[in-house]
């Protein structure tokens, strides 16, 4: 095997993460049909792919299937808590680079994300943007053979809009994560269930029964409000768009700011991509036992500056779960760190859920390959073809069919006539 570089913890950890990849691949039928043509088309060959994407079992499936397909990747995190060091050490086993470590440093994250960018990727696929941050800062350098990048999460998105906005973009970008096969599932049903999941599992606690508050109604809040109505709690969604609160009110939700919601939440989860969600006038008003987890991107939507500086003892008091005691005796309990609850905490979306999300991805990529001549410096959105050729394919997986339009129906229905 072809000797490849590295940075991974401890690469006798490989059998137990080949177990995981194997396990998610058997629940991926998408990115195995891909992979099957990929193999014999080898539509990546000669091109030098940069991901940074939570380094888990379904990314390890991603990666291995770009590779199949004739691509050099180099694959790191996207999250310093997210990494789950026996899969990475199998991804490196089966002769991939991977650049990761669970509970890396800032600095050690941020170094990894440049080792990624080194190889002076063709394309770059990103969660949050941060290989989009340093392409367009300090490793400028990096992106000369650059020919357009996949963003997958909505932080990323708007940051790289941000960026289009201000005319610097320096590279065609697809928004993997406003197709409808990502935010209609991934979003709504990935994050529904999988922060649940985690919840549950770093808590041990029951959820029918509590209030729980939900900060964002975005498809992400809707889909964690939606699951913790299923398990029985009462639920409140604080928001700043009138439209989503109306949609909220709608399904049946309490509609109120957060700071009314602070004293009466039992478990709070953010979801909103904002900073400083819940801050420090809200831990004034909170219940003594109140837990507290982000569901966004970025480990801000908590302000755990502030509710350390009013801390008066900090411990760990579950693996997972750090309380917090304040002046008056009352513990708030955070989860994970405040960063990404349902992966730091837990194993992150189903298997089914991201199978489609990175056969975008996927599909995504290549649609940049075929257009590179013609891409402008923009945000693109995925291809209404490339998004239904997804659904199209986990249909056939699954041995379901469809109806389609017979001519005089496509006449009608492109018709002003009737």
């Amino acid at each position: 095997m072809q000797q490849t570089a590295y940075d991974v913890r401890d690469l006798s950890l490989a059998p137990s993460g080949h177990k995981k990849i194997a396990w998610a691949w058997r629940h991926m039928p998408v990115l195995q049909s891909l992979h099957e043509e990929f193999v014999k088309t080898k539509p990546f060959a000669g091109i030098r792919m940069a991901v940074s994407i939570h380094v888990e079992a379904k990314t390890g499936c991603l990666a291995k299937v770009l590779a199949a397909g004739g691509a050099t990747v180099a694959l790191t995190g996207c999250n310093p808590l997210s990494t789950q060091d026996d899969v990475a050490a199998a991804l490196v086993d089966d002769g991939l680079s991977v650049f990761a470590m669970h509970g890396e440093s800032i600095e050690e994250y941020r170094q990894h994300l440049q080792q990624a960018l080194a190889i002076y990727p063709h394309i770059v696929i990103d969660d949050g943007g941060d290989l989009a941050y340093l392409l367009h800062t300090d490793c400028q350098v990096f992106g000369r053979d650059i020919i357009g990048g996949c963003e997958e999460t909505t932080t990323g998105v708007q940051r790289l809009r941000a960026l289009a906005a201000e005319g610097q973009l320096l590279y065609p970008v697809i928004a993997v994560n406003d197709a409808r096969c990502k935010h209609l599932f991934d979003n709504r049903f990935g994050t529904g269930q999988s922060v649940w999941t985690a919840i549950m599992a770093l808590t041990n606690l029951i959820i029918a029964g509590k209030t729980v508050v939900v900060s964002g109604f975005g498809m992400c809040g809707r889909g964690v409000a939606l699951r913790a109505k299923g398990l029985g709690a009462r639920v409140i969604v604080t928001e700043i768009d009138p439209i989503s609160a109306c949609e909220a009110l709608m399904e049946g939700y309490d509609i109120m700011p957060m700071e009314e919601a602070a004293s009466l939440g039992d478990i709070f989860v953010t979801v909103t991509g904002c900073n400083y969600v819940i801050n420090e006038k809200h831990f004034e008003k909170m219940k003594d036992g109140a837990i507290m987890c982000n569901a966004g991107h970025f480990d801000v939507e908590i302000d755990l500056k502030a509710l350390s500086r009013i801390a008066t003892k900090q411990v760990e008091v579950r693996a997972g779960i750090t309380g917090f005691t304040l002046s008056d005796g009352r513990q708030l309990n955070v989860l994970a760190d405040g960063r990404l609850v349902n992966l730091a905490g837990g194993d992150g979306h189903p298997a089914e859920i991201m199978d489609m999300s990175f056969a975008l991805q996927a599909q995504s990529a290549l649609w940049l390959l075929d257009n590179k001549d013609t891409l402008e410096t923009k945000v693109y959105e995925v291809p209404r073809e490339a998004d239904s050729r997804v659904g199209e394919r986990l249909l056939q997986a699954r041995g379901l069919k469809i109806d389609k339009l017979s001519d005089q129906q496509e006449r009608y229905l492109n018709s002003w006539q009737g």
